[in-house]
């Protein structure tokens, strides 16, 4: 192996690599600040990298690239922080090391009997990472994962550790809590948390028509999306059809009554014979083969769709939030997320379809829907606005470079915002007209790195070129 192969790095899609100069893997919060500090006294920038689970290169870097996974504990629960009568009188907050992977969090909470009030349908990722680009769940009244976030501590070009947060350095907060990294390397993040809680998971095909006629207004109680905690569907290209997914809390009765029957009894061997069916053979085994056709005879794939489309049935079961939240994801693709207004969500659906009609590409993956309530973060894809996440996948052995700019194309009518961790083609002129405070976040980067020693390609390209260090 040459040294080369030893130090270089490609993200989970490979749609990103790099060769850095050195990698190094610090222990703690100490040693991650020395391992800064000479770095950026040797001109070298300097980058983290998590599970890799971002389509774009944020990770990406030719100087100095470290590994958070040593720096991935469980530091400190609290309860209570507030004085009584204040808004956090009786928040949980608890205190992580930056490189602790979403799996091993929710199984650290789950055991103290705790739970993220959200998360997406990936557990991968570390949490500055996933935080740090963007990560969301499903929810009209939930934002996404940074929206969680109380507390980070970040560690600068000089390896000094500074902590901030809505009341200390609020700026330094706000855009390093959501902001690619571009403040420094998140050594710890405080996150607020949640009882632990069930789901019932309901998952059912209906026509792609019922499912839009019956989304309902921001302001509609009763709609799908506004009448379910959690609601979101896939709609099959080239058919009208979807897989509809309504995850609703118990009432304290019935989740009571559920715990204890878990705690006596488990799933039971019919329920864990259907996860696994469903998840590992039929959403990853099978699909993989659908996909693989797909590649091979591009012009079954309408009829690949139809039939997958038709062979889901429905299923109803009842688990703890993060095993709901969560699939298994083992078929390799690409993907694009946009962030749209909510109530221009039909519009955008009906132009991808017209434009799947009229230009004979084949996408064999589904579309992915979600939604989100409006935040106050700065480079939140939810700043501001209900919205409503739409993400087109492309198998990882197809082309997509076609469908995904007319996709792009057709979300910039309605003023769409791209997910930081995922494929786009925008640039800081464009973004800068998409975010109120977008140039409020550049000020805040600059100041935070004057010298540009955590910038790389991507950050210069979605945020503007960074000052200092670089040629």
């Amino acid at each position: 192996m040459s040294s080369d192969d030893a130090l270089s790095w490609t993200n989970w899609a490979r749609t990103a690599s790099a060769t850095p100069r050195r990698r190094a893997s610090p222990r703690d919060e100490a040693e991650l600040g020395e391992l800064v500090a000479r770095a950026a006294a040797d001109g070298m920038p300097v980058r983290a990298v998590g599970a890799g689970h971002s389509f774009t290169p944020a990770a990406a870097t030719d100087g100095l690239l470290l590994d958070l996974d040593r720096i991935g504990l469980v530091e400190r629960i609290t309860r209570g922080t507030g004085a009584p009568g204040e808004a956090d009188a009786d928040a949980i907050l608890v205190t992580v090391g930056a490189g602790i992977r979403l799996h091993r969090l929710n199984e650290a909470l789950a055991a103290a009997g705790l739970a993220m009030r959200n998360l997406g349908d990936i557990d991968r990722q570390s949490i500055a990472g996933a935080i740090s680009t963007g990560t969301h769940g499903t929810g009209a009244g939930l934002g996404g994962l940074a929206t969680q976030v109380r507390g980070v501590r970040v560690v600068g070009a000089d390896g000094e550790v500074r902590e901030a947060s809505a009341t200390q350095d609020p700026d330094l907060f706000e855009v390093s809590r959501l902001g690619l990294g571009v403040t420094g390397v998140l050594s710890a993040v405080t996150l607020e948390v949640v009882p632990a809680f069930l789901l019932r998971a309901q998952e059912e095909p209906w026509p792609l028509d019922r499912v839009l006629e019956g989304l309902g207004t921001p302001d509609d109680p009763d709609g799908l999306v506004g009448g379910n905690d959690h609601f979101e569907f896939y709609w099959f290209p080239h058919t009208r059809r979807a897989l509809t997914k309504r995850n609703n809390r118990l009432a304290p009765d019935e989740e009571a009554a559920e715990l204890e029957r878990l705690r006596t009894t488990g799933p039971g061997p019919v329920a864990r014979a259907r996860t696994w069916v469903d998840e590992e053979l039929l959403s990853n085994g099978a699909f993989e083969l659908v996909n693989r056709l797909a590649t091979a005879v591009p012009r079954v794939t309408p009829r690949l769709n139809a039939v997958s489309a038709r062979a889901l049935a429905p299923r109803t079961y009842v688990a703890p939030s993060h095993q709901v939240f969560v699939t298994s994801r083992r078929v390799r693709f690409r993907e694009m997320e946009y962030a749209v207004p909510r109530e221009r969500l039909v519009d955008v659906l009906s132009s991808i379809d017209d434009w799947l009609n009229r230009s004979g590409e084949h996408v064999p993956f589904p579309v992915e829907v979600r939604f989100a309530a409006p935040d106050d973060v700065w480079l939140s894809t939810a700043h501001g606005r209900e919205t409503a996440y739409v993400a087109v996948h492309q198998y990882a052995r197809l082309p997509h470079e076609r469908y995904f700019d007319a996709v792009e194309r057709i979300v910039a009518e309605v003023d769409g915002r791209p997910h930081w961790g995922k494929l786009h083609g925008l640039g800081a002129d464009r973004l800068r007209a998409l975010y109120p405070r977008f140039d409020d976040a550049v000020a805040v980067r600059d100041a935070a790195d004057p010298r540009g020693v955590f910038a790389n390609a991507y950050t210069d390209q979605v945020l503007g070129r960074a000052p200092g260090l670089r040629g």
